[in-house]
C-alpha cells in the first residue's frame, strides 16, 4: 500500500512527485494540471502526504502506512489543508484568510501545505490576491494549485510554479484498480471504466449506482430519438429533467453523510433530537447544501454533455472507420444505423454544438434556452433513409 495507489497510469509523475518528496526540499509552488478524470486532486493529496511522511529516510516516501499518510488522506492532518469551493468561484475573502493560515509554522509535520482545488475557479481579483503570498511564501509554506490546463491560471501565477502534466489513465489501467480496489468483477469494471473514458470517480459511481447508469443511458441515446422539432423541445426538457434528478441524487447522498458525520462528532444518535444550541451548526450544514445546489446541477449538466459527446465520438469513428473501440459499443445496432444514415459533417458539427452548449451553460445562460437550442441543431437529416 502507498498514497499513490489511487493514480494508475501516472507512473513517470509518481517517480518524480517520490523522488522530490525523498530529497525533502520542494519548490514551494506547484501547478497540477489535466483534464477531468486525470486524478489532479488525488496526485495533490498523494503529494502532500509523501512530504509529511514519516516512514524512515531509507524508504521510499508515501508509504501511505503511518500516521501522517493516513491523516493527510482522510483529510485530518492539521498542516494540510484541501481547500476547494462548493460556489461558482472563490471569494476573495476566503483566499485571504488561506493566506494567513500558510504563515502560520507546521504544528506536527515539515511543511505547512495548502492545496487550493479548481484553482480554475478563481477570478483575476481573487488571483491577484494569492499572488504575492505565491512570491514571497514562508519557508516552510508549500502550495498546490490544481486546474484543468496552464491556460486556466493567470501567466503571473503559472510562471511562479512549478508544474505537473497527468493524462487521463487507459481503461485497462482503471479496470484493474476498481476490480482490485473496489471489488468489482472484471466485466462491471471494464464496463464502467470505458463508458467513464478513464475518470476514476466516474467509474465507480457508474458501477456501483444503477441509477446513475439509467440516466447515462438515456441520456446517451437522446440522439437516437430526435426527428422532429417537437421532439427536440421534449428531449431538452428530457435532458435537463435526467440531469437535475442526478444532482439532486448526490446531493441527498452528501448532505446525509455530512450530516451523519456532523451528528458522530457532536455525540449525538442518528435519530436524537438536536439540542437547541446546537441548532446553528445544523444549519450551516443545509445553508452549505444550498451553495453547492447551483453548482452542482451545472456540473451534472456539463457531465452529461460529455457523455453526450461521446455518442457521436462513436458514430464519427464509425462513419470514418478508424477501428477504434466505441466508448458505447453496448448501443450495438441502433447505434451502427444512426451512424450509417447520417453523415461524418454532421456528427463533427454534434460534436462543436455540444462544445457551444457547455460554454454556455458554464457562462450562466438559462440551461434548458442553451439545451433547445443543442437538441435542435442535433436534428439529422438522414442520408439512405431513416436513423432509427
Amino acid at each position: 500500500m502507498s498514497v499513490w495507489d489511487d493514480l494508475p497510469g501516472q507512473e513517470g509523475t509518481v517517480a518524480t512527485l517520490t523522488k522530490t518528496a525523498q530529497l525533502g526540499n520542494p519548490t514551494h509552488a506547484w501547478l497540477f494540471t489535466g483534464p477531468p478524470g486525470s486524478g489532479r486532486s488525488n496526485a495533490a493529496r498523494a503529494f502532500a502526504a509523501a512530504l509529511e511522511c514519516e516512514a524512515p529516510a531509507e524508504q521510499p516516501r508515501g508509504c501511505g502506512v503511518c500516521e501522517a499518510c493516513r491523516l493527510v488522506l482522510g483529510g485530518a492532518h492539521p498542516d494540510v489543508a484541501m481547500i476547494s469551493t462548493e460556489n461558482v468561484s472563490y471569494a476573495i475573502a476566503d483566499v485571504r484568510e488561506l493566506i494567513g493560515k500558510a504563515q502560520d509554522k507546521p504544528s506536527r509535520g515539515d511543511w505547512r501545505i495548502i492545496v487550493i482545488e479548481d484553482a480554475d475557479r478563481m477570478t483575476e481579483r481573487t488571483t491577484n490576491v494569492l499572488l504575492k503570498a505565491i512570491e514571497e511564501p514562508p519557508p516552510h509554506t508549500v502550495w498546490i494549485l490544481c486546474a484543468p490546463s496552464p491556460a486556466d491560471v493567470l501567466v503571473t501565477i503559472r510562471s511562479r510554479c512549478r508544474g505537473v502534466s497527468l493524462r487521463v489513465p487507459d481503461t485497462a489501467s482503471v479496470t484493474e484498480l476498481l476490480v482490485r480496489r473496489d471489488g468489482l468483477t472484471p466485466e462491471q469494471a471494464a464496463f464502467a471504466a470505458r463508458v467513464s473514458q478513464g475518470h476514476i470517480g466516474v467509474a465507480r459511481r457508474l458501477a456501483r449506482d444503477e441509477g446513475a447508469r439509467t440516466r447515462r443511458e438515456q441520456v446517451v441515446a437522446l440522439p437516437l430519438h430526435l426527428p422532429t422539432l417537437p421532439a427536440a423541445m421534449e428531449a431538452a426538457a428530457r435532458f435537463l429533467e435526467l440531469t437535475t434528478a442526478e444532482a439532486e441524487s448526490e446531493a441527498a447522498s452528501r448532505e446525509q453523510a455530512d450530516e451523519a458525520r456532523l451528528r458522530a462528532q457532536l455525540g449525538l444518535a442518528p435519530e436524537e433530537a438536536i439540542p437547541p444550541q446546537l441548532r446553528s451548526h445544523f444549519k450551516g450544514l443545509a445553508d452549505a447544501a444550498k451553495r453547492r445546489a447551483r453548482r452542482g446541477t451545472t456540473d451534472a449538466i456539463d457531465r452529461a454533455l460529455i457523455d453526450l459527446t461521446t455518442f457521436f465520438r462513436d458514430t464519427l469513428t464509425l462513419q470514418l472507420g478508424t477501428a477504434q473501440e466505441l466508448v458505447n459499443e453496448h448501443l450495438g445496432e441502433p447505434l451502427r444505423r444512426y451512424a450509417a444514415g447520417t453523415s461524418a459533417a454532421h456528427s463533427l458539427a454534434a460534436i462543436d454544438a455540444i462544445a457551444v452548449a457547455r460554454r454556455r451553460i458554464i457562462g450562466n445562460v438559462q440551461a434548458l434556452l442553451a439545451l433547445e437550442s443543442l437538441m435542435t441543431s442535433l436534428i439529422a437529416s438522414p442520408r439512405n433513409g431513416a436513423t432509427s
